[in-house]
């Protein structure tokens, strides 16, 4: 027994002494605990300052019972529950007889209210008896943070949004993933006692560390050409009946997206932002790259605008396998110039065979100089992979050129695609396309991002204005003469593509125009790409993708603000100056001591002299012929000098 006691002892001591300040720390970690406070997300604006999406702070208000004494509840509880059915409109009875339950069975938790807006919660926390705060008055306050888009749906996977689970892995989407460094800020501390049932509750008002609210971030995005791009593909989509589609803005010089809608059909018919197709979605792009094929052969030297092909019937067979043009019967002889504004397969297909059959590598180096098997480095997550085809691949056969030449084989993003148009328009010039402007804290800037160049030439400026002007063409004479307007020239390429070929398939088509306007001074590139139209209603480029291109432009153009530069109509007469300067000096120099105003314009000396506090006595007219005062004698407030004019 005096052993076992011994131990007993010992025990005690060691626990006590040794591990008692980790058994008393593995306890209040039991009963308290650090939490962390998310930080307010920074405020998404689109170019002019609008909001794309805003942090808003929801509260929860809860009461603990136990805390407050019965002296407080007694002589409080009945204004509380007043203000409490004023503020929510349940009876002050109900507030009193739940209050008055909480009270009796000790309920530290107590929920009075969810969801409430910043100035409701600033309202609830200073009625009675909650005035008294947390210790006194009982007063639980839960604050998280819930992100609203003030636009709704339009440019909703654009706008995106970033999501961390239970691991701490983070899933991001759209601007809000991209540039989610920026907006998320740095989370806050805020200890809280465990309760009953499993439940906490903040200990105190007041925060040990405070949440650091994120950056804002100004994007390039403009809703008002957002809400008439998305309206436009909409319409579009559902008039056709379409799976899916995308449109993508852009500003020719600067890269910037001003507007980028993605739309893909619900099992009920409907349509909304699905994905990001135009970022993501790498497909054969078909007649688009007609444009990419023609620059390569005009910048290589192996044609000219008029190089003179044989369209034969509109068909015309590589190997075992047959390239059709839309025209039964074909165009017969043609220059690439024409090929390209009417869209011939067959012209393409025999141009680029027959100049570059011998050395394919040629066309695809040449094609890869252009910087097209290339992603753009996009700053959004998820961007497609680029395919162009190179000799040797196993992919690589007899028909891969020709099919090349029309779109078929190779693989692009819209947005890639589009890049490219953009370049020709500037003239060769490859510019990154740019979703944000600045980060911002407050008013202050924290980073700005310009101009990106991706490639400083694609092709040469004359081989450029070669493409421009067929491009034009296209819309003049060509496939897209529908694109006419009254006020402006439209630029660009129809798109048809085969979406499913091989046997035994039924057909679904790509339908897609890419191009920019105004044609003689670009301001905006815009690209179209819908997707499995319903082939009854169409399915040709120029008749499912180019109206929505045209809506787009014509409501755009209509903001681009005409500027005329007006010659100034001031001017200024060396009289005029040299008698402001003279007075302009006595007015310095002289204070008290009279100046000589012989020979200057009376309206100077008026107010020269009024200034000094003299009283003027003006006869005749003209400049100061004498003065009453002589000059240099010292003045007096009040006093009266005449002046003779002649």
């Amino acid at each position: 027994m005096s052993v076992f006691a011994i131990l007993v002892l010992v025990k005690l001591v060691n626990t006590q002494f040794v591990e008692g300040d980790m058994y008393r720390a593995k306890g209040e970690e039991r009963v308290f605990k650090t939490f962390d406070i998310p930080a307010n997300r920074g405020n998404l604006y689109d170019s002019k300052g609008n909001l794309l999406a805003t942090s808003v702070p929801k509260y929860d208000i809860r009461f603990d019972a136990v805390t407050v004494n019965d002296k407080d509840f007694r002589d409080h509880i009945k204004g509380l529950c007043e203000s409490l059915s004023k503020e929510f409109g349940k009876p002050a009875s109900h507030y009193n007889k739940v209050l008055r339950a909480a009270k009796a069975n000790k309920n530290r938790y107590f929920l009075i209210r969810r969801n409430m807006g910043y100035s409701q919660y600033m309202r609830v926390k200073n009625f009675p008896l909650f005035s008294f705060g947390a210790n006194r008055g009982g007063l639980i306050v839960e604050q998280r943070t819930v992100r609203e888009h003030p636009i709704g749906k339009i440019a909703e996977r654009t706008v995106g949004y970033e999501r961390q689970d239970d691991q701490g892995y983070y899933t991001r989407v759209g601007l809000e993933g991209a540039y989610g460094p920026f907006l998320r800020g740095k989370e806050g501390k805020r200890k809280k006692q465990k309760i009953a049932k499993n439940q906490w509750k903040p200990i105190g008002d007041v925060n040990e560390v405070e949440p650091q609210d994120g950056y804002d971030v100004i994007s390039t995005i403009d809703v008002n050409v957002q809400d008439i791009t998305h309206h436009a593909l909409l319409a579009q989509l559902e008039e056709f009946d379409a799976e899916h589609g995308t449109v993508v803005v852009m500003e020719t010089k600067t890269g910037e997206i001003k507007a980028i809608s993605n739309l893909g059909r619900t099992k009920s018919g409907k349509y909304y932002e699905k994905l990001n197709y135009a970022v993501g979605e790498s497909h054969e792009p078909g007649s688009t790259f007609k444009l990419m094929a023609m620059v390569a052969a005009l910048e290589d030297n192996v044609i000219d605008s008029s190089y003179v092909v044989d369209t034969e019937n509109g068909r015309v067979k590589f190997y075992d396998r047959v390239v059709k043009d839309s025209k039964w019967g074909g165009y017969g002889e043609i220059s690439a110039a024409k090929a390209f504004e009417l869209s011939s397969n067959t012209a393409f297909a025999k141009i680029i065979d027959e100049n570059y059959k011998e050395d394919p590598k040629k066309f695809v180096n040449r094609l890869m100089n252009m910087g097209l098997h290339k992603t753009l480095g996009l700053s959004i997550k998820g961007e497609g992979k680029p395919k162009i085809p190179y000799p040797g691949d196993k992919d690589w056969y007899g028909t891969t050129l020709p099919w090349m030449a029309h779109g078929y084989g190779v693989a692009l993003t819209p947005l890639q695609t589009l890049s490219f148009y953009n370049a020709i328009a500037n003239d060769g010039e490859m510019v990154k396309p740019r979703f944000i402007k600045e980060v911002k804290a407050w008013d202050r800037t924290k980073e700005k991002f310009d101009k990106e160049v991706i490639n400083s030439a694609v092709c040469s400026k004359e081989t450029a204005k070669i493409a421009q002007e067929m491009m034009k063409n296209v819309v003049v004479r060509g496939t897209a003469t529908n694109l006419q307007t009254d006020n402006f020239q439209i630029a660009g390429k129809t798109g048809t593509c085969w979406g499913n070929y091989g046997k035994d398939r039924e057909r679904e088509y790509i339908s897609s125009f890419a191009g920019y306007f105004p044609a003689e001074d670009p301001r905006y590139s815009c690209i179209v790409v819908i997707h499995k139209p319903d082939k009854k209603k169409g399915y040709y480029g120029n008749i499912v993708a180019a109206p929505v291109f045209k809506e787009i432009a014509l409501k755009v153009y209509n903001d681009i603000p005409v500027v005329d530069e007006v010659t100034s109509i001031i001017t200024t007469s060396k009289l005029v100056s040299q008698s402001y300067e003279a007075y302009y000096k006595k007015s310095r120099k002289y204070k008290t001591i009279m100046p000589d105003v012989v020979g200057m314009p009376v309206m100077d000396v008026i107010s020269l002299l009024e200034n000094m506090g003299l009283k003027v006595d003006v006869r005749g007219s003209g400049n100061v012929k004498t003065q009453s005062i002589e000059p240099g004698v010292k003045v007096k407030a009040n006093q009266t000098i005449r002046l003779e004019l002649s």
